[in-house]
């Protein structure tokens, strides 16, 4: 049995290191006792049989992802069930992350839902609490994930809070942004941290006064917000008389006299009227002969959607690109290659979603023997819009997903601002939900690296929206 001591039980690069030189010497997933306490009884790691002389295998690229995220789970197993799985994937069971119905590949990925809840938790719940330190305000918050996800987590508040001073503190490690470097510490105890400010008794007031009895579900409020976040919560003091108090609120709302609200029209909405009849296959095929506007001229066909004829999310992007005109299918140039690759990455699949245009003709201008994408004019835009409308008419998703500004404002209507509503869930007019995000064309012409790559991350945020809602 060969003992492997890891310092920091949710790190990637340590465990892959480690896991590799088992890899190379040959030591069998059994064969090894994966502890996660530096300096414990056994001291230092077993030495291993010098590595064979076998060049290394090669290891999928989503398994490393996968991977990222188990090593934040707090279970003790989930180093060794990645070995086992890294074994089997580099002693011939190349396509082991297709079976869903493998014992280690549903309890990796159940681990993952569980991590990426737990982030999404330490989003909603964290409260940030002003401190004054050396005369500067300095704010501090204190959470308690059920997972090892600061480090993960972090760079969001990061993100969010970029011109404060903070520390994020649980109780197996501490975060601390300085306004420039980003640093990590030991875990905290709860005394650590303020347990009030001068803000409180404000966003209090602010809470009771947006609460809406008429839409009180506390089964739905207590899964969304479990009892064990309230302790941290300066809010959840209230919440108690708040429902005592719901029924008779919601009575009173009820006798008081009647207001009708301004009712928005979408540009969607608008073009229902206007709308072909006919199933899916019926507006495909009415669609190759549509005349609306000059773009069929030059184009070499109608890009229509595809997907499921009932699909519970629709997904919504701009115009076709160069290749979609050929192929006449949505999404399969460059654009549609990096969607593809980040659907993967934030576990959702593309065969369960309908994907389409909300233009169905490819606008362009030659230049030489290149023809370079031009943006569709408001009114060819306009003229598309019947056949969007009648897709989403048939289809009756439950979600829509707007990739880009002219999908994003084709739904919400041309007050929407892209950049400053992306990755919200927000109602629609006829009950839905949409939610809008960059196209991934965007991200192609982003030209620093390390921008681009930091824009690609929250895009893959923003579609794992899909996968957790």
């Amino acid at each position: 049995m060969y003992r492997v001591t890891l310092d920091d039980p949710s790190s990637l690069d340590e465990w892959r290191s480690k896991a590799r030189a088992l890899l190379l010497a040959g030591i069998e997933p059994a064969q090894v006792e994966w502890q996660t306490e530096s300096g414990g009884l056994f001291g230092a790691d077993d030495a291993l049989p010098p590595p064979r002389d076998v060049r290394p295998p090669g290891v999928p690229r989503d398994f490393v992802t996968l991977a990222n995220g188990v090593l934040a789970h707090s279970d003790p197993r989930r180093h060794a069930v990645l070995y086992r799985m890294l074994w089997r994937l580099a002693h011939g069971e190349k396509h082991l992350l297709a079976v869903a119905t493998d014992d280690d590949v549903a309890w990796t990925h159940a681990c993952v839902k569980q991590v990426s809840r737990d982030m999404h938790k330490m989003k909603a719940f964290v409260r940030f609490r002003e401190v004054k330190l050396d005369g500067e305000s300095v704010y501090v918050a204190w959470f308690e994930p059920a997972h090892d996800i600061v480090t993960r987590v972090a760079p969001f508040f990061v993100r969010r809070f970029t011109g404060m001073r903070w520390s994020l503190l649980t109780p197996s490690r501490t975060a601390h942004w300085d306004g420039t470097t980003l640093s990590f510490g030991p875990g905290a105890s709860r005394a650590d941290a303020p347990s009030d400010d001068a803000l409180e008794d404000l966003w209090r007031t602010y809470y009771a006064s947006i609460f809406n009895p008429a839409r009180l579900k506390v089964d739905a409020m207590r899964r969304e917000m479990p009892v064990r976040y309230w302790k941290n919560l300066p809010e959840a003091r209230l919440i108690p008389e708040l429902v005592r108090d719901a029924l008779p609120r919601m009575q009173a709302m009820v006798e008081k006299q009647p207001t009708i609200p301004r009712k928005k029209i979408t540009p969607l909405q608008k073009a229902v009227d206007d709308a072909p009849e006919g199933s899916l296959t019926a507006l495909r095929r009415q669609a190759k002969d549509c005349r609306a506007c000059d773009l069929w001229k030059p184009a070499t066909q109608t890009v229509f959607g595809e997907g499921p004829a009932h699909a519970r999310i629709v997904v919504i992007g701009e115009q076709p690109g160069d290749q979609e005109d050929l192929a006449g299918k949505p999404f399969v140039g460059p654009a549609g290659k990096l969607f593809d690759r980040a659907l993967g990455e934030a576990g959702v699949e593309r065969d369960q979603l309908y994907v389409t245009n909300a233009v169905k003709h490819f606008r362009f201008e030659p230049r030489g023997k290149v023809r370079l994408h031009k943006r569709a004019s408001a009114e060819q835009q306009a003229a598309c819009r019947p056949w969007l409308a009648a897709e989403i008419d048939r289809i009756q998703p439950e979600r829509i997903v707007c990739l880009g500004a002219m999908a994003a404002q084709a739904v919400f209507g041309s007050s929407f601002r892209l950049m400053a509503q992306r990755g919200e869930w927000l109602d629609l007019p006829d009950g839905r939900k949409a939610m809008a995000t960059v196209h991934p064309s965007y991200l192609l012409r982003v030209p620093d690296p390390g921008e681009r790559e930091k824009a690609y991350a929250e895009f893959v945020r923003d579609l794992a929206l899909m996968r957790d809602d």
